[in-house]
């Protein structure tokens, strides 16, 4: 598949929001008024959606406020990567952001399955073909670093 570097440079900032995203709706269950969003996120990533997810303990909440600084301190990096770094380095940024979905897939994935959410990994394999997108080719006309 031929993409072009402008078409990946856009795709980061997409990436990036994608990611990001998930940062407030976390961070915002760690506060009674405005729970919701992140129970009801939790609710449908363990699918089937029931309403038994709870995020009144204490703990639950805290892993939201880490879970949402992450999220959102990777988002913002993605896209500070295709805002001050892409136009110098476009292989090494994709390599970069590519590297990173697919760890947070694994990651992710093999811990939503053990922990009995394997409802999970099939909507993080949804997110990471979004989220890759045209990431997934190098751009044409693009250099790989390794060949130097």
């Amino acid at each position: 598949m031929k993409v072009s570097q402008a078409a990946q440079k856009a795709w980061l900032k997409v990436t990036a929001i994608i990611v990001g995203s998930f940062g407030p709706v976390f961070f915002l269950g760690t506060m009674a008024a405005t729970r919701e969003p992140a129970r009801w996120t939790l609710d449908v990533l363990s699918w089937p959606l029931d309403g038994a997810t709870r995020f009144s303990d204490p703990d639950t909440q805290f892993l939201a406020a880490l879970t949402g600084g992450f999220l959102a301190g990777w988002g913002v990096m993605i896209w500070c990567l295709s805002t001050f770094v892409h136009d110098q380095a476009p292989e090494a940024v994709r390599r970069t952001v590519l590297i990173s979905l697919l760890t947070w897939f694994c990651f992710d994935s093999a811990g939503s399955i053990a922990s009995g959410n394997g409802s999970n990994a099939l909507i993080n394999m949804m997110v990471l073909i979004l989220a890759v997108g045209p990431l997934w080719w190098p751009a044409t006309g693009t250099k790989d670093p390794s060949d130097t």
